[in-house]
C-alpha cells in the first residue's frame, strides 16, 4: 500500500521545476512574488523549483524563524498520521481538518502553506500520456446549465486518454443520435456538443438531462448528468393599479409580485421618472422584492413607485405599472419650525404604536438551508417611532466570522452555513412604545459531499490496491458502483474484485482488470459522481522533468528539489551530492514519497550539483540539479512614517542590499497598489520624492525591493494634514423670537485638530444670496445658541477652520423667520456736505437687513440753519441720499437722520453738523517773499487770506513755480509748471528740489474744497551754482597689457559752469591696495590713458566733475580682468617674446605691412586722379572752432545738436562722418596728428603730446565733438 501511495506522488508530472532561464515573466509577476512570499517562513523571496506547485520554503530572518519553529511536534505527528492512514491522499475531511490545524498556529499563512505543499506531494496520478491509459474527464458543463435562447448551445465534455477516447451522449438517459439532427454537431477531438439555432429551430425543444460518455478500448468514463435549461424572462402581467390610499402614521406594503424568471431577476424600485427610491430604516426592500413602509410620512406622496426586473442572460429590464400613493393627514403642509421639531410624529399629530411584523407574520417560523450555502433570515416591523431591529442566537453567540447584517439590520446573512450553524434565532423588534420578538428555526440539510473521492489507481501485474468511495450528507447518501458505465452488478464477474460497501479491493491485479469504475453517491438534495481509472503497466523507470536544471535559491530558505518520476513497478528513488555514494536523507534533508528531496535550511555548503537515480526491477533513470544559493534582498534603511502639511515636500527612503549577480528592482506600492509615478513624483534609486503633497497623497507606502528570487517589503505611513471635511446635518432647535439653537456634525479634521467654527446667516429680502459671518466658536463644540435680529428670514451654515486652513461651507440649514419689531438704531456715518456752491447732499450709510428689524425699512431726514435756530425741515427718503437745494455758500447746517420701519420709529438720532457748497476764494496771499536758501531750496513767506474771502473750508495755500532758463548760455530747459502745498492756514513755507543755477518764476494761490483763488503777484528769483551730477557713460578699456584707456561723457546736470574733472585711481591686486595717484582735467577733456606699472594689477578709478562750488558725485570703475588671472602674467609676457623671435612670424609681418603700404598708394592715387580730395592742415582749416572763454576757464555749451559739424557731412542713414579719407592714419597715432600733400604724399609722423599742446588738442577736438551736440540738450 505504501509503494501504491509513493507511485501517486512519484507520478505528479506537474511538480517539474522548469529551468531559471525559462520563466523569468513569472518570477517578475506580482501575483507570483506573493506566492513566493506565502511559502517563505522567513523573508521574502523564494526560487520555485518547480513551476506549478507550492515550494516549502525557510526564511532568513531571525524574527520570522522563531515563528516557523512553532509548528509542534504534535501537530507533524498528525499530519504524518493521516498520510499514512490516506495512501492516497488525504480525504475531505482530513484536508479540512490539516487546514483547521494549520490555522491554529501562528503565523497562519506558515503552516497553511507548508501543509498545502504536503498534500500536493501525495496527489492524484498522472500518467505520461505516451503510455496507454484509460479515458480521464478533463472539462465538462456546470450540472445545472443555463443558456441564452438567444445563442447557440454548448454543452461541454473534454477528455484525455491513450488511445484518444471517442464520445456518444445520452439525454433524458436514451442515446443522443446526434446524426439525426442536423441542428447538432460534436466538435473535432471532443465531445462538445454544438446546437446551432442559425437556420432556426426553438431551443426549448433541447431541454433535458444530458451525459457524456468518453469510451476507448480499456473503459469508459462518464460526465456529470447535465441539466440543460434555457433562460427565460416573461412580460408583466397587465394590470390597471388604483391609487393606495394610506393614513400618515400607517405601515404599508407594495408588492412586486415579479413574472416568475430563469434564473431569478434582480429587483429593484425606482420612480415612473427612472430615480432611485430612497430606502432607509423607516422604507426598504424586502427579500421578496416587495417595498415595505414602517410608517408612512406626508413626504412618500411626492414621487410614484415602480418595480422593476432585471433579468441577466438576456440583459432586459421590465417595469411594472406604477402605485400612486396618496397620504392622508391632519398637517397637509410642512412647517420649517415643525419639521426640526425632535419628536417628528407627534408634531405631526401621528399617534405612536408599538412595532408589530409586516414580514414575516406571526411570532415563529422555520427555514431550511443546505450546508455551504448562504442563510438569510429576514424581519421587517412596523411601528411609530420606526422601529430598531436586533439579531439573536438561542444558546450562543453570532459567528462573527460568517454573520453579516443587511438592509438597515432587517436582514441577518450566514455565508457558507455548516452543521454547527442550526438552531434557533430571534430578532427584537423595539422602540420607545416597546418591542417585540419572532423566533426562526434553522435546518442545516446537507447534498453529498466528499469524504474520500476514488482516485486512478496504477498497478503492476500481481499487484494488489483498492478504490475508496466516501461520502456525507444530510441525510446520509447512498453509494452505487459502476464499471465503465455499466452498474457494477450486470458486469461481467472478475475473481480478482471484491466489493466491501464503498471500497473495491484488487487482489493479484492482471491485466484484464483494466477498466473505469464510477461512484455516485447521491440523497434527496443531489448526488456526486467521479471516475477512477484501475492501469496495469509494466514500465521501467523514467524521468518526467527537463535534465540539468538550474535551481536558484535564497540563503537561509527552505526549498525543495523535485524530481519527477513514473514506473511500474515503483521505482525506488535515491539522492547525491556532487557524485558522492552516500545517500542524502535525513538531518538537514529530507526526501517525500513522491522523490522530492527538501532542503530545510539552505546555505553556502549547499551549493552543488544534485543527482536523483530512481531504479525499480526493469531497469534505472537518473537526473540531475545544480543548486546555487545566492544572498537575500534586504532593505537596511527603510522609510519611516511622516506627517506633512499639503503643498510642502516629503521624501521616503528605501535602501537596499542585495545578491550583485541578480537584477535588482525596486518598485512602489500605495495602500497595496502599484503607485502611478505622476509629474509631483520623482523615484529614485534609493527614495521616493513627493512634491507638493495632496490629500490623496495620504495613505500607506511599501517599498518592494525584488529580484527575480525574492524580494522584501518595507513599509511606511505618510498622514497629510489637509484641511477639514465640510460640517453636516446642520439643524435648528430651541426656535425663540430672537434666539435660536443651531447644531451640526463636525466632518473629518484630515488630521489636524479643528480649532474654530464660523457660523455664517444669508437672508433674502436685502442681499439675497449673500453670506455674512454670524459668530464664530471653539472646534470643541457642535451647538450653539445664535442671537437673532427681528424681520430676517435666517439660513445658516457652518466653516470648520483648522491649522491648514477653511472646509467648504456646510449646506445651508432650512430658514428661519424671526417677528419684526422698531428699529433700534440709526444710520451711521452721516455727512453733510456740497456738491455745488448753491446746495448740500446729506448722505448715510443704509442699514442692513440685521437692522432693519421690519418691513418698509425708510429714512427721516431733517435739517435746518445752525446760526438761525429756525424750525426743522424734514422728508422721508427710501434710499441713502437727500439734496437740500437754494443754500446760501458754505454755511453750517444741524442735521438728523431717523429710520423707521411699519412697527414704528427707531430712538431719536444724534444732531450733526454739515456745511453746504463752497465757491471759489476771492482774494490772493499778499506780501509774497522769497529767499534763496541754497543751490536747490527756497523759503516762502506771505500774508494769509481773511477767512471770509475763501468761502468754503481752506485746504492749502499753493505755490506754482517753473523754471523760465538756465544761466549756462544755450542751454534748453523745460518750463513745465509744477507746484508745492503747505496744508492749513499756515503763512510760510519752503519749495525744494530746484535746479542750481537757473532762473525761476512764482505765483501763491489759497485753495479750498471748489478750487484755486486768484493768483498772487509773480515772483523772480535765481538759484545759485550747485556741484555737478557725475560724468556719463564712464568706460574703461584695456587694449594690451600696458595701457588702459579712460572715456566719459559730460555729466547730464552740470548745475553751474564746470571748472574741470577729477580722477582718482589706485592699483590692486586682491586685497592688497597700492599708492592712489590724483590726475585733474580740463572741462573739455573726456579721454585719457594709464600707462600700467605692472601687467599684473587691476585699477580702480573714480571720476567726479567740478564746478566752483567743489566736486559732484563720483562714479566709480574698474579695469578688466586678464583673461586668465590665474596664470601669471610673466609668463605670458615670456611667450610672446618667444614668439616674436620666431622667423616665420617676422617673414609673415613684414608681408603684411609690405601689402597694406602698397594698396594705401594706389587708394590715394585714385583719390587724387577725382580731383574733389580735401587737403587739411593744422594751421589752415582746425578740427574744430576755437573756444572763445578759453583763457578765463567758461565752456560753452552748444544746444545746435541738429546742425552738421564742421568739417563733416551726413551720411544717408543718418550718421555724421568726416570728410577726411577713411583710410587717414591720423587715429594710428596715440593722440599725434597725420598731415598729406597737395600730391597725397604722406608727411605725418607719430607724435605724443605733452602738457598744454595736450589740453589744446583736446579742447579743439571737442569742440566739434557729438557729445556737446547731444549734451547742450540737457
Amino acid at each position: 500500500m505504501r509503494r501504491l501511495a509513493a507511485r501517486g506522488a512519484a507520478g505528479d508530472a506537474s511538480g517539474v521545476a522548469a529551468p531559471a532561464a525559462d520563466r523569468p515573466d513569472r518570477a517578475r509577476s506580482p501575483s507570483y512574488s506573493r506566492l513566493i512570499d506565502l511559502y517563505a517562513l522567513g523573508d521574502p523571496g523564494v526560487s520555485l523549483p518547480s513551476s506549478d506547485r507550492c515550494t516549502a520554503s525557510a526564511g532568513v530572518a531571525r524574527r520570522r524563524l522563531n515563528e516557523a519553529e512553532k509548528l509542534s511536534s504534535v501537530q507533524e505527528t498528525q499530519v504524518e498520521q493521516l498520510k499514512a492512514a490516506r495512501p492516497r491522499g488525504l480525504g475531505h475531511e482530513e484536508r479540512g481538518l490539516v487546514l483547521r490545524m494549520a490555522r491554529l498556529q501562528p503565523p497562519p499563512w506558515v503552516h497553511t502553506a507548508f501543509l498545502l505543499c504536503i498534500l500536493g506531494l501525495v496527489g492524484a496520478i498522472e500518467i505520461p500520456m505516451d503510455l496507454t491509459q484509460p479515458p480521464t474527464i478533463t472539462k465538462q458543463s456546470v450540472k445545472d446549465h443555463i443558456v441564452d435562447p438567444r445563442d447557440n448551445i454548448l454543452i461541454e465534455c473534454e477528455a484525455k486518454g491513450n488511445p484518444a477516447p471517442s464520445f456518444h451522449w445520452t439525454r433524458n438517459s436514451r442515446f443522443f443520435n446526434i446524426a439525426k439532427d442536423p441542428r447538432v454537431s460534436m466538435r473535432r477531438r471532443s465531445g462538445t456538443l454544438v446546437i446551432d439555432f442559425r437556420s432556426g429551430g426553438r431551443p426549448e425543444e433541447y431541454e433535458g438531462e444530458y451525459q457524456c460518455f468518453a469510451r476507448n478500448k480499456f473503459g469508459t468514463a462518464l460526465s456529470n448528468r447535465i441539466r440543460l435549461q434555457v433562460s427565460k424572462s416573461p412580460l408583466w402581467p397587465k394590470e390597471n393599479l388604483d391609487p393606495v390610499v394610506v393614513q400618515e402614521g400607517a405601515p404599508l406594503t407594495l408588492q412586486c409580485n415579479p413574472p416568475p424568471g430563469l434564473p431569478s431577476p434582480v429587483i429593484f424600485w425606482m420612480s415612473s421618472s427612472m430615480e432611485p427610491i430612497t430606502q432607509d430604516k423607516r422604507v426598504s426592500q424586502g427579500h421578496n422584492g416587495d417595498l415595505y413602509f414602517s410608517n408612512v410620512m406626508l413626504q412618500d406622496m411626492q414621487t410614484d413607485y415602480s418595480c422593476n426586473a432585471r433579468f441577466h442572460f438576456t440583459h432586459t429590464i421590465q417595469q411594472k405599472n406604477p402605485f400612486t400613493l396618496k397620504v392622508l393627514t391632519n398637517h397637509p403642509y410642512n412647517d420649517s419650525s415643525l419639521g426640526n421639531h425632535p419628536d417628528m410624529y407627534s408634531a405631526r399629530g401621528v399617534a405612536e404604536r408599538t412595532p408589530s411584523f409586516m414580514y414575516p407574520q406571526g411570532t415563529s417560523s422555520s427555514q431550511m438551508v443546505l450546508r455551504g450555502m448562504d442563510l438569510l433570515l429576514e424581519c421587517i416591523a412596523s411601528g411609530v417611532p420606526t422601529p430598531d431591529i436586533a439579531w439573536y442566537k438561542k444558546g450562543g453567540d453570532l459567528p462573527s466570522d460568517k454573520a453579516k447584517l443587511e438592509n438597515f439590520n432587517k436582514a441577518l446573512r450566514i455565508t457558507n452555513v455548516s452543521e454547527e450553524d442550526s438552531g434557533e434565532y430571534f430578532c427584537l423588534a423595539s422602540n420607545k412604545m416597546g418591542s417585540i420578538r419572532h423566533t426562526i428555526s434553522v435546518r442545516v440539510k446537507a447534498a453529498p459531499y466528499w469524504l474520500d473521492e476514488p482516485q486512478n489507481l496504477v498497478l503492476a501485474p500481481g499487484e494488489d490496491g483498492r478504490l475508496v468511495c466516501r461520502a456525507n450528507g444530510n441525510p446520509k447518501p447512498t453509494v452505487q458502483w459502476m464499471v465503465n458505465g455499466e452498474p457494477l452488478q450486470s458486469a461481467p464477474p472478475n475473481p480478482n474484485r471484491e466489493v466491501a460497501g464503498d471500497t473495491i479491493i484488487f487482489r493479484d491485479t492482471q491485466i484484464s482488470s483494466r477498466a473505469v469504475y464510477q461512484c455516485n453517491t447521491s440523497n434527496e438534495h443531489g448526488y456526486l459522481l467521479a471516475n477512477a481509472f484501475v492501469s496495469v503497466l509494466d514500465v521501467p523507470p523514467r524521468m518526467l522533468s527537463p535534465r540539468n536544471q538550474l535551481i536558484r535559491v535564497i540563503l537561509y530558505n527552505r526549498t525543495r528539489l523535485d524530481c519527477p518520476f513514473f514506473g511500474s513497478p515503483i521505482p525506488t528513488l535515491r539522492w547525491f551530492k556532487n557524485g558522492q555514494g552516500s545517500n542524502l536523507d535525513g538531518g538537514n534533508y529530507h526526501v517525500y514519497e513522491n522523490g522530492s528531496l527538501e532542503i530545510k535550511m539552505i546555505r553556502k555548503e549547499d551549493q552543488g550539483i544534485y543527482t536523483c537515480v530512481a531504479t525499480n526491477i526493469l531497469g534505472k533513470a537518473e537526473n540531475q540539479v545544480r543548486l546555487e544559493v545566492k544572498d537575500p534582498t534586504r532593505i537596511y534603511r527603510m522609510p519611516e512614517d511622516q506627517v506633512a502639511k499639503k503643498g510642502t515636500t516629503v521624501q521616503l527612503e528605501c535602501r537596499v542590499k542585495h545578491d550583485p549577480s541578480l537584477k535588482l528592482t525596486v518598485s512602489w506600492l500605495k495602500d497595496e497598489e502599484p503607485l502611478y509615478i505622476g509629474n509631483r513624483m520623482k523615484k529614485e534609486e534609493d527614495s521616493l520624492t513627493i512634491f507638493g503633497v495632496a490629500e490623496r497623497d495620504q495613505g500607506s507606502y511599501t517599498c518592494v525591493a525584488s529580484t527575480e528570487l525574492d524580494q522584501d517589503l518595507a513599509k511606511a505611513y505618510l498622514t497629510v494634514l489637509g484641511r477639514p471635511d465640510r460640517p453636516r446635518d446642520l439643524e435648528l432647535t430651541d426656535l425663540a423670537e430672537r434666539s435660536v439653537r443651531l447644531t451640526w456634525i463636525p466632518g473629518d479634521d484630515n488630521n489636524s485638530p479643528i480649532t474654530d467654527y464660523v457660523v455664517q446667516f444669508e437672508e433674502d429680502q436685502f442681499q439675497p444670496g449673500v453670506w455674512h459671518d454670524h459668530s464664530k466658536f471653539p472646534g470643541s463644540v457642535n451647538s450653539a445658541v445664535l442671537q437673532l435680529s427681528p424681520y430676517v428670514n435666517y439660513q445658516f451654515r457652518v466653516i470648520a477652520i483648522n491649522e491648514v486652513g477653511s472646509s467648504h461651507p456646510s449646506l445651508p440649514s432650512e430658514r428661519y423667520r424671526t417677528s419684526g419689531a422698531p428699529p433700534e438704531s440709526n444710520p451711521a456715518d452721516v455727512k453733510g456736505e456740497g456738491t455745488r456752491k448753491n446746495n448740500m447732499e446729506i448722505t448715510w450709510t443704509p442699514m442692513n437687513a440685521t437692522s432693519a428689524f421690519g418691513p418698509n425699512l425708510r429714512y427721516i431726514v431733517k435739517w435746518r440753519r445752525r446760526e438761525t435756530r429756525d424750525a426743522w425741515n424734514n422728508v422721508t427718503v427710501w434710499g441713502s441720499r437727500y439734496v437740500v437745494g437754494q443754500t446760501p455758500v458754505y454755511v453750517p447746517y444741524e442735521i438728523r437722520v431717523q429710520a423707521e420701519n411699519d412697527f414704528g420709529k427707531a430712538p431719536e438720532p444724534e444732531t450733526v453738523i454739515g456745511y453746504s457748497g463752497e465757491d471759489y476764494p476771492r482774494a490772493a496771499p499778499t506780501d509774497v517773499k522769497v529767499r534763496v536758501m541754497n543751490s536747490t531750496a527756497i523759503s516762502l513767506q506771505w500774508n494769509r487770506v481773511y477767512s471770509d474771502t475763501v468761502q468754503g473750508q481752506l485746504r492749502e495755500y499753493r505755490a506754482y513755480y517753473w523754471r523760465e532758463s538756465s544761466l549756462l548760455k544755450n542751454l534748453w530747459v523745460s518750463q513745465k509748471r509744477q507746484q508745492a502745498s503747505f496744508p492749513g492756514d499756515r503763512p510760510r513755507g519752503v519749495v525744494a528740489q530746484l535746479f542750481p543755477y537757473s532762473n525761476y518764476k512764482l505765483e501763491m494761490v489759497v485753495v479750498n474744497g471748489r478750487g484755486d483763488g486768484p493768483r498772487s503777484e509773480t515772483k523772480e528769483f535765481t538759484t545759485p551754482e550747485g556741484v555737478p551730477s557725475a560724468p556719463r557713460r564712464f568706460r574703461v578699456r584695456q587694449p594690451n597689457l600696458e595701457t588702459i584707456h579712460l572715456e566719459w561723457d559730460h555729466p547730464e546736470h552740470p548745475n553751474g559752469i564746470l571748472i574741470g574733472y577729477t580722477l582718482r585711481y589706485v592699483p590692486f591686486n586682491g586685497t592688497k591696495l597700492g599708492k592712489q595717484m590724483v590726475e585733474n582735467f580740463s572741462p573739455n577733456q573726456t579721454k585719457f590713458t594709464v600707462q600700467r606699472a605692472d601687467p599684473v594689477s587691476r585699477y580702480r578709478f573714480t571720476l567726479s566733475a567740478r564746478t566752483q562750488v567743489g566736486s559732484g558725485e563720483a562714479v566709480t570703475e574698474e579695469s578688466p580682468a586678464p583673461p586668465n588671472e590665474a596664470t601669471p602674467t610673466a609668463a605670458y609676457t615670456n611667450n610672446q617674446a618667444d614668439i616674436a623671435t620666431q622667423g616665420w612670424f617676422i617673414g609673415l609681418m613684414c608681408a603684411i605691412a609690405l601689402l597694406v603700404l602698397i594698396l594705401l598708394i594706389v587708394c590715394f592715387i585714385k583719390r587724387s586722379r577725382g580731383g574733389k580730395y580735401p587737403v587739411r592742415e593744422k594751421k589752415d582749416v582746425p578740427l574744430g572752432p576755437e573756444d572763445p572763454k578759453e583763457e578765463d576757464g567758461s565752456f560753452d555749451y552748444s544746444d545746435e545738436d541738429n546742425k552738421p559739424l564742421q568739417g563733416s557731412q551726413t551720411s544717408l542713414d543718418g550718421t555724421i562722418k568726416q570728410q577726411e579719407s577713411d583710410d587717414s592714419l591720423v587715429d594710428y597715432g596715440e593722440g599725434g596728428e597725420g598731415q598729406f600733400n597737395e600730391d597725397g604724399s604722406f608727411i605725418g609722423q607719430y607724435t605724443v603730446k605733452k602738457d598744454k599742446d595736450e589740453t589744446e588738442g583736446n579742447e579743439s577736438s571737442e569742440a566739434t565733438s557729438p557729445v556737446n551736440a547731444i549734451y547742450s540738450l540737457a
